[in-house]
This record gives structure tokens, C-alpha cells and sequence, in this order.
């Protein structure tokens, strides 16, 4: 995934110290004094600035990021936000290498000892200038690392709906996902992503989205967000869920409409179902109970007929295309055609 291999991002001060006993250590081991100084703040000036530019380089290019995770990344920080962190970052690394540089080269014809001290003290300011954007930066990489892996080559199935109409229940009933299940509205803060393996080492991506709600686009907060740029970016098939018992606490009028929005807003199928059905059916449409299991299978084969008919973008694991060499037993070993295999 994009973000996997990021490291934690250090503070101004936990680089520093990295840097400061490191650096230290080597000066211990120098006979000549004066080259020992101006080695010294070399080393913290080179260090310093590695691990800086380092940590820019950690974070992917986000430009080149699928738009789904684009959107995603500017969604959750905004984009801005992120370029004038790492953009900070940059700077401290420019300044700490112009400045550690033009101190040391002064120490040929100086005092040592003052001047390492001050390349301490100048070095050490500017990187705590940046120690915001470090933090800011860390709390970034802990989110990034968290994000499902959406594969964008997978045939995928996003199910959306408002608040506490049992999207969440569905996914887990049909897909790998683990969602945290709860009575109260926007239990899902994120998406959630789940698969179900099928024919010919197929996969089907399930997407359970945040409850969305009947609003304008510019009233939708960041949960939101998340729902509408899956929908936009990686669905092939739209499940949309109405409660029909209004338990969830918006009424059928309220949710046909947000039903309409988004089969305006997407150019895939959608298939609407309804939920609850053990309290109250709705004539027209799929009715299940994910709290009974009725009806769910009635759903997904219909879900997977639709797949069918729109598997353009859907992989071929080759394997599955191969036949099976016929093997013997000679011996303790299994032997084919083209050799031999170890013993199970």
C-alpha cells in the first residue's frame, strides 16, 4: 500500500538528540581538537538535514496517488495542509544545511569551541521551528497507515445509505470486514473494506461506506466526504439500503430522496434494498432482514448477477486457467510431467 512503509516521524527534539549523540561520539574519537570541532558540526549539520529531507521522502508523492486516495488525503487534511507541513520540513532542511555548513567552514580561521556552540544553538533553532509540522506530520502518518487497501483492479460493490440503516451488518454478513456494529448513528467513521472470493480466483471488493445524509455538498463533513469520493472513484455496483421501519431515525421520504441524488450522481448500477424487513417491508424493492439473515442472499445473488453483466475490469488469475498436472507416487515423492514436488 502507499502509506505502509512510512516511520514514525520524530520531534524536534528526539531528532536532535539522534543527531547530537551520535556526532558526539565520533568527536570523542578525534586527537586533533580543532578537527574535531568542525567534523562535529558537520556531523550534526549532515545528519540534521538527511533525516529532514528523509522525512519528506517517506511520504509518497501525492500527486501521483490513484484519485480515489487523493481525494481521500485532501478530504481528511486537505492537501494544503499537508504540502505546507512537509513544505516546513524542507525548509529546515535548507537552513540547517546553509547554516552548519558556512559555521564550519568559518572554524578554520576561529575559535572552535564558540563556534561549535553556536552551530549547536542555530542548528537546534531551526529544527524546533519546524517541530510543529513534525507533530503534525506524525498524527498524518498514523492516519495514512491506517486507511484500507482499496484495489482499484478488483470489481467492487459500494454500499451507501444514511446512518444506522444496517450497512455495516450487510458487509459483515457477506464479505471478510469486521465493522464495529452499534445502535447509534455514524458508527463508521471511515470506509471499511471486506472481500468475497469467488469463481476463478475472483475477488469482489465490498465498500461500506459513512451514513450519508440528505444535505448539500458543501453541508457534508468529512465522514461524508469519504462516502460520495468511493462512490465516485471506485464503484462498480451501488448498493443503496433503506430502513423502511424508520428506526433509524429518517423517514422513507428523507431517504428516497437521498436515494435519487446518488443514482444521479453515479454512472454505475445500483440496486436498492430494504432493510429491517422483519419489521416492515416496502413493496418494489429487495427486502432482507440482516438482523434474521432474510432476504440477504436474495441480495447478494443479485448483486453478483449484475457483476456479471459488468466484469470489464475484472483480473484473470492465470492459475486458475491452467490444468492441473496429473501426479504419481513414486517412493514417498510426487512426480509429474514436468518433475518433481516435495513430499506434503
Amino acid at each position: 500500500m502507499y502509506f505502509d512503509e512510512i516511520p514514525t516521524v520524530p520531534t524536534a527534539d528526539e531528532l536532535l538528540d539522534r543527531v547530537f549523540r551520535r556526532a558526539a561520539k565520533k568527536m570523542r574519537e578525534k586527537t586533533n581538537k580543532r578537527h574535531a570541532d568542525e567534523d562535529f558540526v558537520r556531523s550534526i549539520t549532515q545528519s540534521s538535514h538527511d533525516k529532514l529531507v528523509a522525512i519528506i521522502q517517506s511520504f509518497p508523492e501525492f500527486e501521483e496517488l490513484p484519485p480515489f486516495y487523493l481525494d481521500l488525503c485532501d478530504i481528511i487534511f486537505g492537501m494544503d495542509n499537508l504540502k505546507k507541513n512537509l513544505g516546513m520540513v524542507g525548509w529546515a532542511a535548507k537552513n540547517v544545511r546553509d547554516i552548519g555548513f558556512g559555521i564550519s567552514r568559518e572554524m578554520r580561521k576561529a575559535d572552535t569551541i564558540s563556534e561549535r556552540k553556536r552551530a549547536v544553538a542555530r542548528i537546534a533553532s531551526v529544527v524546533h521551528r519546524a517541530d510543529d509540522a513534525l507533530h503534525y506530520l506524525n498524527d498524518a502518518r498514523n492516519v495514512l497507515r491506517k486507511l484500507p487497501h482499496v484495489n482499484p483492479d478488483e470489481f467492487t460493490i459500494v454500499i451507501v445509505g444514511y446512518p444506522n440503516v444496517g450497512k455495516s451488518s450487510f458487509i459483515r454478513l457477506v464479505s471478510s470486514a469486521e465493522p464495529e456494529i452499534a445502535s447509534y448513528p455514524f458508527t463508521t467513521k471511515g470506509i471499511i473494506v471486506g472481500h468475497r472470493m469467488m469463481e476463478r480466483r475472483r475477488k469482489v471488493q465490498f465498500i461500506d461506506t459513512p451514513g450519508l445524509l440528505d444535505r448539500a455538498e458543501d453541508e457534508r463533513n468529512a465522514i461524508e466526504k469519504q462516502s460520495l469520493n468511493a462512490l465516485v472513484y471506485v464503484a462498480d455496483i451501488v448498493l443503496f439500503i433503506i430502513d423502511a421501519s424508520e428506526n433509524c431515525g429518517y423517514s422513507i421520504e428523507s431517504q428516497m430522496k437521498l436515494r435519487e441524488e446518488i443514482d444521479n450522481l453515479v454512472s454505475v448500477p445500483m440496486l436498492t434494498a430494504v432493510n429491517k424487513a422483519d419489521i416492515r417491508q416496502y413493496e418494489g424493492f429487495f427486502n432482507m432482514s440482516t438482523v434474521t439473515g432474510d432476504g440477504v442472499d436474495e441480495v447478494l445473488a443479485e448483486l453478483l448477477r449484475i457483476r456479471k453483466e459488468n466484469m470489464i475490469k475484472e483480473p484473470v488469475d492465470i492459475r486458475s486457467e491452467l490444468p492441473v498436472p496429473a501426479v504419481t507416487r513414486h517412493g514417498g515423492r510426487a512426480e509429474s510431467k514436468t518433475g518433481y514436488y516435495p513430499q506434503d
